[in-house]
């Protein structure tokens, strides 16, 4: 059975940092917090944890559509085409914060998943657990949005209510404060335009 596992929001205790990295090492899965809605994920480079992760969500391994959650935009670099200096800004200004950005994959993705992938998803939350995460683990967390079951509310908010729904699931479930019910602005740029793929809670006013 999974752990709930409180961690402060604004100054994450690294012990409990370290320890939900070492459940990620050994390739578990795990639901965090984000600055939009907690999400599930694995860390990206343990075959072990994404076939769990993939498993759990019913996909289908080569429609595999999750968004990399990395530390920086040094880390984003090694998993895209080299980015140009007008699609740099806009991630500078954007980042971190409620955004997740499809662009051109880099030669290594095909090679971690074992899939054809020409393009990846990639977001850098707004939020100290999270950042603290990626940053200690060294590599992204391949992730999804956790979806409530009601067809009305889409996204819960209360880790607790998460936890009781996937305690038997996953390996941890990190309780910062109770999240929002909106999730991240979707952006696709892989043609060096912005195109609005999904209004979320990212205003498109911060990527002018």
């Amino acid at each position: 059975m999974a752990e709930l596992l409180r961690i402060h929001e604004e100054n994450p205790e690294m012990r409990k940092i370290g320890k939900v990295v070492d459940i990620l090492h050994k390739g578990g899965v795990i639901i965090y917090p984000t600055d939009t809605v907690y999400g599930i994920g694995c860390d990206l480079h343990n075959k072990k944890g994404v076939e769990k992760l993939v498993s759990l969500l019913k996909l289908k391994p080569n429609k595999l559509k999750l968004s990399f959650i990395c530390h920086d935009l040094s880390q984003v670099s090694h998993y895209t085409r080299p980015i140009s200096t007008h699609i740099f800004k806009i991630l500078k200004r954007a980042l971190p914060g409620p955004y997740t950005f499809l662009l051109e994959a880099s030669n290594e993705v095909p090679k971690i998943l074992k899939i054809s992938k020409k393009t990846v998803g990639v977001r850098i939350p707004q939020n100290n657990i999270t950042l603290a995460l990626v940053k200690e683990l060294g590599n992204p967390i391949i992730s999804a949005s956790i979806k409530d079951e009601d067809e009305i509310i889409q996204y819960t908010a209360d880790p607790e209510m998460i936890f009781d729904r996937f305690k038997k699931k996953v390996d941890v479930v990190i309780a910062g404060s109770l999240s929002g019910v909106e999730p991240s602005t979707v952006i696709d740029l892989t043609e060096g335009d912005i195109n609005l793929i999904r209004q979320g809670i990212g205003s498109m006013e911060n990527l002018a």
